[in-house]
């Protein structure tokens, strides 16, 4: 080739490892520089190092911030308790480990009015970032019709005949455009080409894409463009639309961060030895401020944070983080697991939750179950390996995006980096509820709790009253408006068994099954209330009569019964063992 040619060619034609202008900054900087007093902020789940950093820099003050994510858990909450929000818009606002329950930060702020709600189930709420995204004024949605939701969001939510003339309705919600975007990412260059950390792709990337004002990255790792190049089917947030990226590695903690795709990031595991203190500082404001001054006004920077957490323990969550970690954990459990055939009205509530699930799948061909957290998920996972051993295929599903996991032994967390270890697909909340749960392939049973419910399978996870918060939606609707049918498994009191709940969350017309600590009750033919049909059978030497007369007591509503009503066979030892296995530190099932 002609010299000039070669000259030309080097110059014009050939790959830098390094392409756009220089984004790398300190985290200090990026919030001072990108985040002013009344933004509406996104922030990605685990962006806890940049929360930290915003509560640094306006702890006293009252900035005035809307908080836009799909859950706010972990150093979110903190956010709210030390004042700097005015509003939060999201699905789930609660703790999530050792369980999940309600926080005491938001009972807190959300008695005392310091924070307004607005409340939307997780699907809705991405599609309200699509819109924006795709520079539309509005999505169609099948989700929170017929919730409390719609009627709160009046502003934001509209039911509509639809304009092609099926004669159905179809809801639709307003776009959410944030000011700014904060997320964590496993790896990124320096002008802002970023892979998001699985499996919460979706948020991530459309909350990037909606915002009006760019975003900030806190990144794992810094990489090349050639590694981006390199990579280009997992990068999914473009340099163009970010502000500044940060070097963060750790920057989920407390949460953990799940990557099967780059060996070059190291995964971590959750901290539960972190999250477990944490929570009990959140019972009152003035320990929680000790814990806020410690952990995170005390250690002015990231660094300072990662030093304080200290090299030992940053490299044993690391190691938790392998795909055998949960044979070691079970292995120090399973001296606590009983082997006696006697069982607790929990145990028996989920199994025969189980078998009815299982029942339903073969009958009706369902291909995938997704499950809420809680025993509802323990049934399914318990009906999964039954149907497995029957040599039916079934999907394990969970609204964040993992597909087709099987459960390990030993951790009841749905998102627990095991379980994810065994999926066959990592997809993304767009595609799990928009798809699989709610499409025109749509072949799911869904699998929930519930916080109250009604005698028309309504059920409420958002407030009991003025004063009194839950944990809010969260998927739980996406899937009660989309799933072919539902089970539900929850402990039965006169509290929780209503007669009307106060707040819709999820609408119960394709709630067809509720099993209870007491019985099974369904709906029968084409009736909208729940009958009974079983009674549990529970160590209590009681008559059949004597059952029935304590469920009708234990129930907020006149309840049906059925006349062919009977008792359900008690567990065998294979499926007590197996749930024991599921739960072996008792979270769900009880002592």
């Amino acid at each position: 080739m002609d010299k000039r040619l070669e000259e030309l060619v080097d110059s014009t034609f050939k790959l830098k490892d390094m392409e756009g202008p220089d984004k790398v900054t300190s985290l200090s900087e990026a919030i001072r520089r990108y985040i002013k007093p009344g933004m509406a902020l996104h922030i990605g789940i685990d962006a806890n190092a940049a929360i930290c950093e915003l509560i640094r820099q306006y702890w006293g003050t009252n900035p005035g911030f809307t908080y836009i994510s799909s859950m706010i858990i972990n150093h979110g909450l903190n956010l709210i308790h030390a004042g700097l929000v005015n509003k939060v818009i999201t699905s789930n606002s609660s703790d999530i480990y050792p369980t999940p329950s309600p926080s005491r930060i938001i009972q807190r702020a959300y008695k005392a009015k310091t924070i307004e709600f607005e409340n939307w189930s997780l699907y809705s709420h991405l599609q309200r970032l699509m819109a924006a995204a795709l520079g539309l004024e509005f999505l169609p949605t099948r989700s929170i019709i017929g919730s409390s939701m719609a009627e709160e969001n009046k502003d934001s939510f509209k039911l509509l005949e639809d304009p092609f003339g099926s004669g159905k309705r179809v809801g639709i919600v307003k776009a959410l455009m944030p000011d700014v975007s904060i997320v964590h990412v496993l790896a990124a260059d320096r002008y802002g080409n970023a892979i998001p950390v699985p499996p919460y792709l979706a948020e991530t990337a459309w909350g990037v894409k909606a915002s009006r004002h760019g975003a900030i990255l806190t990144t794992e790792k810094l990489v090349s463009t050639d590694f981006i190049r390199k990579h280009s089917l997992l990068v999914k947030i473009p340099g163009y639309m970010v502000n500044a990226v940060v070097i963060t590695p750790f920057g989920a903690h407390p949460g953990g961060l799940i990557n099967r795709c780059l060996p070059e990031v190291e995964p971590y595991a959750d901290d539960d030895d972190f999250i477990s203190p944490y929570r009990k500082a959140t019972e009152a404001p003035h320990t929680l401020d000790k814990w806020l001054k410690e952990w995170v006004l005390d250690c002015p920077t990231h660094d300072d944070y990662l030093t304080k957490l200290g090299h030992q323990r940053l490299m044993l969550l690391k190691g938790k983080a392998q795909e055998d970690t949960w044979q070691y954990r079970l292995n120090l459990l399973a001296k606590d697991i009983s082997l006696e055939e006697k069982y607790n009205p929990a145990e028996m509530m989920v199994i025969a939750a189980a078998r009815l699930m299982l029942d339903k799948i073969l009958k009706n061909n369902y291909k995938t179950i997704l499950t809420g957290v809680g025993v509802s998920a323990l049934a399914a996972w318990l009906a999964s390996y039954q149907l497995k051993k029957r040599g039916y295929d079934i999907e394990l599903v969970i609204g964040s995006g993992a597909f087709g996991h099987s459960p390990r032994p030993g951790n009841v967390d749905l998102n627990n980096y095991s379980n994810i270890m065994t999926c066959k697909m990592i997809s993304d909340t767009l595609d799990i509820y928009g798809v699989m749960v709610g499409g025109a392939k749509n072949n799911c049973l869904g699998a929930l709790g519930a916080g109250q419910i009604d005698k028309w399978g309504n059920i409420n996870s958002t407030r009991v009253s003025d004063d009194l918060f839950l944990v809010g939606a969260g998927g739980g609707n996406d899937v009660a408006s989309g799933a072919r049918e539902i089970v539900v498994a929850a402990h039965q009191s006169a509290k929780r068994f209503v007669e009307k709940v106060p707040y819709i969350s999820m609408p119960g017309e394709r709630v067809k099954t509720l099993v209870s600590t007491l019985g099974v009750m369904e709906k029968l033919g084409d009736d909208k209330e729940f009958t009974l049909t079983q009674y549990l059978s529970t160590p209590e030497p009681l008559t059949p009569e004597q059952r029935i007369k304590k469920i009708k007591e234990n129930c907020g509503w006149e309840l049906k019964i059925s006349s062919n009503t009977h008792g359900v066979p008690v567990p065998t030892v294979e499926e007590l063992l197996t749930l024991r296995l599921l739960d072996p530190k008792k979270e769900f099932i009880g002592p």
